[in-house]
């Protein structure tokens, strides 16, 4: 057996027991495995210095059906801009908001749906960005649960990416217009943390200018950062039963970008991204001014995160952005 096949099978089989656990319990913790010593931090990537949307916008939800290569159904959930007044609930099939916005792929952890994030994702939605949420074939809700198909999933998520971003120019459709393809970030949670760390290394896709990693580790995608630099931002609580803390910790370390770590000394798995009070709060405000930051280049929304990560003493941020 080739020493290649024999690294992918042990990676593999590692990836099986660290993210067993995603959605519903706790699994036997992720080690930490040794990387290599970062990189010197490079300069902020590609997107011109700017402006964010001042208005906080209601928030449209639709559904779009797509399938790669015709075995790999993804339905795609999209939060978007909305008209209408700001703070409802999200609507669906609502117009689309005036302007072009960037777009944020965000990929769900083992076992869940995209609509298990829609209190973080309509937020993003709510500060002037399109969110698309793919639901994968094999991890989803009402999957078969292959834990291995995570390795799939970065070029799922290139393929939708590619789907949506050419609905820009569809003729009748509700978002042409609206979408600005040179603003692309890449999310996800657990597993799709994995998703996302994959999109820069094995699988990288130079369409995205930024990436937020939930709870995620490297196993069977690397640390091999390739690419234009693209700022990362890391969340993970330190009380994490599944991907342990320090698994993180280290992927986080190898990223040769600008970067930063929100760290949650009393967060578990998941609960400050599902479950609506002050831990969520946090995240969802650092997670929009990094957005901000990268995908409008808003060098204002760099100047408030660290004081949003730290307010009221439930986070604390390493900055090397």
């Amino acid at each position: 057996m080739s020493r290649r096949r024999t690294s992918v099978l042990v990676a593999a089989a590692l990836l099986t027991v660290g993210l067993a656990g995603c959605s519903n319990g706790a699994a036997p913790a992720v080690r930490s495995v040794p990387t290599a010593p970062p990189k010197a931090t490079t300069p902020a990537p590609r997107v011109p210095a700017g402006h964010a949307p001042t208005e906080t916008f209601a928030v449209g939800v639709r559904q779009l059906k797509l399938n790669r290569d015709g075995d790999r159904p993804l339905p795609v959930t999209l939060w978007y801009p909305a008209l209408g007044a700001a703070g409802g609930t999200p609507e669906r099939s609502a117009p689309a908001a005036t302007g072009r916005f960037p777009v944020v792929m965000f990929s769900h952890g083992l076992g869940a749906r995209p609509e298990d994030y829609q209190l973080l994702l309509s937020r993003w939605a709510a500060a002037g960005f399109v969110v698309a949420a793919p639901r994968f074939p094999h991890t989803g809700t009402g999957g078969d649960g292959n834990v291995l198909d995570v390795l799939n999933q970065p070029a799922d998520v290139s393929y939708a990416l590619t789907q949506v971003l050419a609905l820009d120019t569809k003729a009748d459709d509700p978002l042409r217009g609206r979408l600005d393809a040179e603003r692309v970030a890449a999310a996800g949670h657990s597993a799709g943390g994995v998703t996302t760390i994959g999109l820069f290394t094995a699988g990288r896709d130079e369409r995205l200018d930024a990436g937020i990693v939930f709870a995620g580790t490297a196993l069977g995608v690397g640390t091999a950062f390739a690419g234009a630099a693209a700022p990362q931002l890391f969340v993970h609580g330190e009380a994490d039963e599944v991907v342990n803390y320090a698994a993180g910790k280290a992927v986080y370390d190898a990223v040769p970008w600008p970067k930063a770590m929100l760290s949650l000394p009393k967060g578990d798995h998941g609960r400050a991204l599902l479950t609506d009070g002050k831990a969520l709060r946090v995240v969802s405000d650092t997670t929009v001014e990094f957005l901000r930051w990268t995908l409008y280049g808003d060098a204002e929304a760099k100047d408030r995160l660290p004081t949003d990560a730290t307010r009221g003493d439930l986070a604390t941020l390493d900055d090397h952005l």
